[in-house]
């Protein structure tokens, strides 16, 4: 395909990078000269420097064989006046980044028709629905969802005393009459797998789990890895994300208190957040003062400053401090390693959340009239990712069982939603039309449900 993103900065150049891996023809526009020159010193593509709303620039960029234009400036306004003048000029599909919280529901709906924008995403909303949804589900190292929380799918630590360590999975599936599977294993030195039967866990391996919500509650009472809900929240730093997480939980029934050094932001935002939210002028990197605040008695913490430095190191110290589930906002993907190894619950990437967001919807243009993918989530640092399909009646093995599909390798099919019943299957199942199918797949890049098909 043929995509323009126009603004390279921390949110498009993550966008740019995972584009880049899947082989598009890419035009980046960027005011900043020496970004397009990094840019285009590191990956194959067309760099202009330059406004993105100016003319000139964007018939530079050849629209009229453009697929898709992304505008993820650190300005609304910009990003939506870049896609109107884009699909002016022949741009087929336009997004922009939108992150004021003035433009939402009827508002955001309304301007999406009058500028002919074909969608919008708010990295900071996306951020914070993530973060809230770890919070849900406080035992997990990370947690996602498929089809309104129909199939949940948990990564979780193999511990030096769990009931996995050291057996086959097929051992596992036989002993317990739960409905599960075990979709990715990743082993520290040797990667990430997708695992057969023979598979034997061992400890210090990160798994990830597919089940029905009641199935998975029951798994990970069995695993004894159920942590008890969270009630009380700590929040440090008064962010964007902050506000939308904040408001969120407050709405759900969680004590919140945000912790913000900086008087002007607290004042800044005192009039956006819940009533119920506390908002306290301090600095979190004091460990005392943490201990003022009652950081022990806090079943979450969640670092969201504008610093991964920071986030990493004050989510460790809360971890030392005995939070049961802790979290840190980290934009380098480096740092999101560097933090788990450090022994952090859960390390969540905006930057990685936008690329996810723009990929899926590029895979989406770019796919057959087979199927559709609802969801995509890349996991493992995107060696690994579990999407969810529509099936068309166009599928060419509707009604085959899956034990006579030949498919690619590191290929699964982890899940099937029929009418709202989730069903693990197993080989004597097939795929019919309208069906929801999740596929975890290991290096392999699937835009349709055909390409599951070796």
């Amino acid at each position: 395909m043929n995509i323009t993103v126009v603004g390279a900065g921390k949110i498009g150049r993550a966008i740019i990078e995972s584009l880049d891996k899947e082989n598009h023809d890419i035009i980046v526009i960027d005011k900043d000269p020496k970004i397009i020159e990094q840019l285009q010193n590191s990956f194959d593509l067309m760099g202009i420097c330059g406004d993105g709303i100016n003319i000139k620039n964007l018939e530079l960029a050849s629209l009229k064989s453009c697929n898709l234009f992304v505008a993820t400036t650190g300005s609304d306004e910009h990003n939506m006046l870049s896609c109107l003048i884009a699909k002016s000029l022949g741009a087929k599909y336009t997004v922009a980044r939108v992150r004021n919280s003035e433009y939402a529901g009827e508002t955001l709906n309304y301007i999406k028709q009058q500028l002919d924008i074909s969608m919008v995403f708010n990295t900071d909303l996306l951020t914070a629905q993530t973060i809230y949804n770890n919070i849900k589900f406080p035992s997990a190292m990370k947690y996602e969802m498929f089809s309104g929380r129909k199939f949940e799918l948990v990564e979780l630590p193999i511990k030096d005393d769990s009931i996995f360590a050291g057996k086959a999975l097929s051992k596992i599936k036989s002993q317990f009459d739960i409905s599960f599977l075990v979709c990715y294993v990743n082993r520290e030195g040797v990667g990430s797998a997708i695992p057969t039967g023979d598979y034997v866990l061992e400890a210090g391996d990160k798994i990830g789990l597919v089940a029905s919500p009641i199935e998975m509650q029951a798994l990970l009472k069995r695993m004894n890895v159920l942590q008890k809900q969270v009630r009380n929240v700590m929040l440090l730093g008064a962010s964007r994300v902050a506000v939308y997480l904040a408001n969120r939980l407050a709405d759900n029934g969680y004590k919140v208190r945000i912790l913000e050094k900086s008087e002007e932001k607290c004042h800044s935002v005192v009039e956006v957040l819940d009533d119920r939210v506390e908002l306290v002028i301090a600095d979190g990197i004091d460990s005392s003062l943490l201990l003022e605040e009652g950081i022990e008695r806090q079943d979450s913490f969640v670092a969201l400053t504008g610093l991964d430095e920071e986030n990493i190191l004050v989510a460790y110290h809360a971890m030392d401090m005995g939070v049961p589930k802790v979290i840190a906002k980290v934009n380098h993907e480096t740092y999101v390693d560097i933090s788990e190894k450090m022994g952090v619950d859960c390390a969540i990437s905006p930057n990685h959340l936008a690329a996810d967001f723009i990929l899926k919807y590029a895979r989406a243009l770019d796919s057959t009239v087979e199927s559709k993918i609802e969801t995509l989530y890349s996991l493992m640092n995107g060696v690994v990712e579990a999407l969810e399909f529509i099936v068309s009646p166009d599928f060419s093995k509707i009604g085959v069982k899956l034990k006579d599909l030949k498919l690619k390798n590191n290929i699964l099919i982890a899940g099937i939603i029929r009418e709202n019943k989730t069903i693990i299957p197993n080989g004597n199942d097939v795929i019919n039309e309208d069906d929801h199918v999740i596929v975890v797949a290991k290096e392999q890049k699937l835009s349709d449900l055909a390409d599951i098909l070796a």
